[in-house]
This record gives structure tokens, C-alpha cells and sequence, in this order.
């Protein structure tokens, strides 16, 4: 099969060099490219694009979910230029196999898997050779430290103060490690953005605020001596009815490194389903950017549905990365309909991997942020692996006010762009700070797991010149702390005197005066087990404490991702998403057998 299967490569190589293909040549991702003359159609969700045609057109098989990991280390065929060979597995993870059509070969770094692909239109998939660390040679992911939250003595400071964050991106950027096999960098996981990657079943909004607000707890499973505690705070979810207008601008960076099936053609696809998902009254603008800046689409509206998926199906990749002068030109076109009353964000679409431009990075941080006080707000939209800039993403997410996705699959895509695009749209309330005020003389110390990059000085809680998170219609945010209790508690408590006090600040959209609201939280909402505890509870403290062993976390270092199966599995329900976390963990045990998850990811890392 595997001799055949070379024969049909070097054919289809041999007949697309005699129709005048161009020599294939490195992008920034060290992944060689070329296309043929053919090219086929592939159908992906329902969705049909151009006609198939050429001599050596394919019909690509529909890819819903993720990449799947590439087969053991072996010698593979390998196609670099016109130059066909044998190869080790080095080779494979650095040039992949050449899609036939008018695939191009890329080689996705650090996983070791090499996919000939067509853009979704005839690429063959090949695979390299699998490896479980990143190569240190074509790797440059990047991914902001932050340590861990430490143990903290509530009679010294009383008070937990940060900013919300409803970002998911980390959980699906561990996703796609953990399903290619291998464990994510500890700097990769972000405990917050897989606790909120999750819903849970809070109250609803009362008529005066834009959020509830839910506090609950239960004995630790791994510590006597300890208690869990959840914070839930959850905005109402926006009919399409009753979301404002929206006038969106789509940056999509069009880069040699975007070239490949899991960037530039799931962008594309992303987009598609966004636009399906879209209303009459939004407005839609398309900027490109690689070595330079080009207006695709001006602001276009929805009855001219089809210039707009025109647009983006026509997107090809190429050049290097200029994204300083494309978000200039994107604001330009956000400009164009600020409108009161009516939602301005671009969305950026990218591996985040600039490499051309004369702008610094702070200059383009100074420039969203000034953007975002005339109106227009910013996401982030991440693609790829091997280049992968994850610090650069959020930065850029959190300057805009926006968010920062990741998107690993089509369904993924769904989820941010149809499911939950009331919430990626339209922000109900902005700068939100969470303040939990621990009573020092029940609680004796405790910890908040995640948020660590949201961190807020306790003196600036009321500081309404202090920039925070936004909550858009329909998000959750959900934290979780370990405390421990005081032993011996004095004869003038109660049981209803308040453990902790969690307050919420925010401002109305735009706004620049805050409101702020207190909830009490007493011994009556702590469950007699860990066993009796809500679903809810028990599943988010399992996703918050799988997230602290895989990102090395020196508290969980005891923990067990057995014992951490078993309780997600519990509180899982029929949930779709719960069930995948059960199987995340499957595979993350497997991965770390035969040694310690933090050695492996720190090998990894």
C-alpha cells in the first residue's frame, strides 16, 4: 500500500511539473508550497464550493473535527521541490508529502505530521512522522508566563481582586495538542479559559443588572483540610432579534504561512459561517494583509450576501506579514459605519506570526486601544500550529476590549460564529472586576486557581480609570478557589455569618460611570461532601484542576488525572463538550504514562 501509494505521489508530482508548476518554496512556517492546474471541490458541513476540474482533481473528504495524529516514526516519502526521496522522520515533520490537485505540502511543526493539502479543493492528505515533543528547530509557538497564584493568608490580605475573562482559547489550543499527542506547554494553559470554555446552568440576570451572580462550595476531594469554592457570574443571552447591528470588518491575514488547510482555508470557512449567521442591517468590510494591505470588500451589506462569500472564497495566501498597516486600514473601514447604537469590531484572522512592518508592538497596542475608546472594538481569531503566536493573540484581544479565540475545526468554528455569536458580538457590560473578600476570622488562607493575567491591585478595584474584562450577551465566567478554614471558629459567628463577600464592578457599554453590587456567601451554601455538591461544581473544579497539572502547577502536583477522570466523568451528564473533556484526559494519561505529566510537559515546553 505504502509502495503504491509513493508511485501515485511521484506521478502526480511528475505530470503537475510537465503542466508548469513553479518550484515550491519555503514560508516562514519552513513548509514548502506549490499548486497544480487541477483542483476539485470539497464539501464541508453542507457547504459546496466551486466545480471540480483538471486531470488530477480529488474529492477531498469532509473534515469536521480535528487533524487526526499522524502514525508511528517510520521512513516516508517526501517531496521537497521536484525532488522526490526517501526521508527520516525529521524530514516528514519538516516538509509533509505533496497533495495532489492543487494541494500544497505542509508540514505542520512540532507535531510531526506532515498534511499535503489542498485548501479544501483536492489536496491529499499525507502524514510524516509522528513525534510528541516540538521540533526546537521549526517550532516558534510563543505563550506568555505567569506563575501560579500563590497561597495567600487571609489575615494578611483579604481581599482577591481580578478582571473577568471569558477568552477560551487556551482550552482549544490544548485540544488540538492533546488530540495530535502530545501535552500542551505549561505556558499554554490558562486555568480560566478552561473553566469558561464550559456552560454551566446559572440563575438568570435580575431586571437591574446585566448579570447573576452564583457562589457555591464543597469539601476538597484531595484535602480534608480544604474547600472548594465556585464564583459564577452570567449575562443574559441576545435573541438575533434583539442583538444590535452589527458592522464588522474581517482582517484576514493572507501570509506564506497561512498556507495550509488548518489556517487560510479554515479561515475562509469560519467566515463563511458567520456571514450565514449574520442579519439584515450588518454590514460586512474585508482587509487583507501580507506583504502588503489590500481593500477587498468595502463596508457591503447583507443583501449583497453573495459579493461578500465571493470575497472570501477567493482569498489565496502568499508573502510575508505585514499586520501593522492592515489593522490601519481595517479601522479605516470600521470607521466608515460608527453609527451610535450599532456594534464596530474587527475581527483578526491569523497565526499572529508578523514578521514585516515598520510599526512596533506597542505602537500597534497603542493604536487598538485608542480605537476602542472612539467605538471600535477588536477580537482575535487564531489558526495553526508550528508558529503559532498565542501571546501575541491575546494581547492584541485584550488591548480591542474583544476576544481571543482559537479555532481548531469547523465545529469550533460553529460554536464562536453560530452557536455563541450573540456573546462574540455584542459586549453588555465592560471594565467588570470580581473582588472576593475573605472573613479572616473563618477563612485562614486560600487560593484562586487561574487568572493570574488578570490580576488587579485590591486599591484599584474601585479605580474606574483601570481597564478589565467585557462580558458580552450570554457569557459565563466562572472561578475557582481552594481555601482553607479556620479549625476553630470564635463563640460570635453563625453559620450565617458570610465566609466571603464577592463584589462586582462595571461599567455600562461605552459608559464611564460604574455601578457595583455585593453577594454574601455563608456556610448554608457549602455542600456536606464533595459527592453531594452540584454537577456544576464538581465538573468545574475538574476541568480547573486537569488544566493545573497540565500546566505543571505545583499544588497539583499530587493530584491524580485518574482521580480527575473519574470526577469530570461524574458530573459530565449527556453534555457533548463534558464528554470530550473525559476524553482529553484519556489521552493525557496515556501521553504522561510512564512518567510524570510536568516532566513530559516541561520536555514539551
Amino acid at each position: 500500500m505504502r509502495q503504491r501509494l509513493a508511485r501515485f505521489l511521484l506521478l502526480a508530482l511528475t505530470t503537475a511539473a510537465c503542466r508548469g508548476q513553479a518550484p515550491l518554496s519555503d514560508t516562514k512556517s519552513n513548509a514548502p508550497t506549490g499548486t497544480s492546474s487541477g483542483s476539485a471541490a470539497i464539501k464541508l458541513d453542507g457547504e459546496d464550493t466551486d466545480h471540480a476540474e483538471g486531470q488530477y482533481a480529488m474529492k477531498s473528504t469532509p473534515t469536521e473535527e480535528k487533524l487526526p495524529p499522524a502514525p508511528p516514526p517510520s521512513t516516508v516519502t517526501v517531496t521537497k521541490g521536484n525532488t522526490t526521496a526517501l526521508a527520516n522522520a525529521k524530514q516528514a515533520q519538516q516538509y509533509g508529502v505533496l497533495g495532489a490537485g492543487s494541494g500544497s505540502a505542509m508540514g505542520a511543526s512540532g507535531t510531526g505530521m506532515g498534511y499535503g493539502v489542498g485548501g479544501g479543493r483536492g489536496g491529499m492528505r499525507g502524514h510524516g512522522a509522528s513525534a510528541s515533543v516540538a521540533d526546537p528547530v521549526s517550532n516558534t509557538e510563543s505563550y506568555a508566563h505567569h506563575d501560579a497564584n500563590a497561597w495567600t493568608v487571609a489575615a494578611n490580605d483579604h481581599l482577591s481582586t481580578f478582571a473577568v475573562d471569558v477568552d477560551t482559547a487556551s482550552y482549544t489550543i490544548a485540544r488540538r495538542k492533546l488530540t495530535e499527542g502530545q501535552l500542551p506547554p505549561h505556558d499554554a494553559v490558562r486555568v480560566e479559559e478552561f473553566v469558561n470554555y464550559f456552560h454551566y446552568a446559572y440563575g438568570a440576570p435580575d431586571k437591574d443588572k446585566p448579570f447573576s451572580v452564583t457562589m457555591d462550595a464543597a469539601p476538597s476531594p484531595f484535602s480534608k483540610d480544604r474547600t472548594i469554592v465556585r464564583v459564577g457570574v452570567a449575562s443574559k443571552p441576545l435573541s438575533v432579534g434583539e442583538r444590535k447591528n452589527a458592522n464588522l470588518v474581517f482582517l484576514v491575514d493572507v501570509s506564506g504561512s497561512m498556507q495550509s488547510p488548518d489556517k487560510l482555508e479554515l479561515a475562509k470557512r469560519s467566515l463563511r459561517i458567520l456571514v450565514d449567521n449574520l442579519k439584515d442591517g450588518d454590514t460586512v468590510s474585508l482587509v487583507t494583509y501580507a506583504g502588503d494591505t489590500r481593500l477587498v470588500l468595502p463596508p457591503t451589506g447583507l443583501e449583497h450576501k453573495g459579493d461578500i462569500m465571493n470575497a472570501i472564497e477567493e482569498l489565496t495566501a502568499g508573502g510575508g506579514t505585514g499586520m501593522a498597516s492592515g489593522i490601519e486600514t481595517a479601522y479605516e473601514q470600521a470607521e466608515k459605519g460608527l453609527e451610535k447604537g450599532k456594534i464596530s469590531r474587527v475581527l483578526v484572522l491569523t497565526d499572529g506570526d508578523a514578521n514585516i512592518g515598520p510599526t512596533s508592538h506597542e505602537q500597534i497596542l497603542e493604536l487598538i486601544e485608542g480605537k476602542v475608546k472612539e467605538g471600535v472594538t477588536l477580537s482575535t481569531i487564531g489558526f495553526g500550529m508550528g508558529n503559532y503566536k498565542d501571546d501575541t493573540m491575546e494581547q492584541l484581544a485584550d488591548k480591542g476590549n474583544g476576544n481571543a479565540f482559537y479555532i481548531d475545526s469547523l465545529s469550533a468554528a460553529k460554536r464562536v460564529f453560530q452557536e455563541q455569536l450573540g456573546s462574540t458580538l455584542e459586549v453588555v457590560a465592560q471594565d467588570v472586576k470580581l473582588q472576593v473578600d475573605f472573613d479572616p476570622k473563618l477563612v485562614s488562607k486560600y487560593r484562586l486557581i487561574g487568572y493570574e493575567n488578570r490580576d488587579i491591585a485590591d486599591d484599584d478595584f474601585r479605580n474606574d480609570k483601570v481597564d478589565a474584562g467585557e462580558i458580552g450577551a450570554g457569557h459565563q465566567v466562572t472561578a475557582v478557589y481552594e481555601i482553607e478554614l479556620k479549625k476553630t471558629i470564635t463563640a460570635d459567628l453563625t453559620p450565617s455569618t458570610p465566609i466571603a463577600t464577592m463584589r462586582v464592578r462595571w461599567k455600562e457599554p461605552r459608559g464611564t460611570k460604574a455601578a457595583e453590587a455585593a453577594y454574601a456567601f455563608d456556610m448554608s451554601h457549602v455542600a456536606s461532601t464533595f459527592a453531594a455538591a452540584p454537577d456544576d461544581l464538581r465538573f468545574a473544579f475538574a476541568v480547573a484542576a486537569f488544566a493545573d497539572v497540565l500546566r505543571g502547577g505545583e499544588d497539583a502536583s499530587a493530584w491524580k488525572l485518574g482521580d480527575i477522570r473519574a470526577m469530570a466523568a461524574a458530573a459530565a451528564g449527556t453534555d457533548s463538550d463534558r464528554a470530550e473533556l473525559v476524553a482529553l484526559i484519556d489521552r493525557a494519561i496515556k501521553l504522561s504514562s510512564g512518567g510524570s505529566i510536568a516532566a513530559k510537559t516541561a520536555i514539551a515546553q
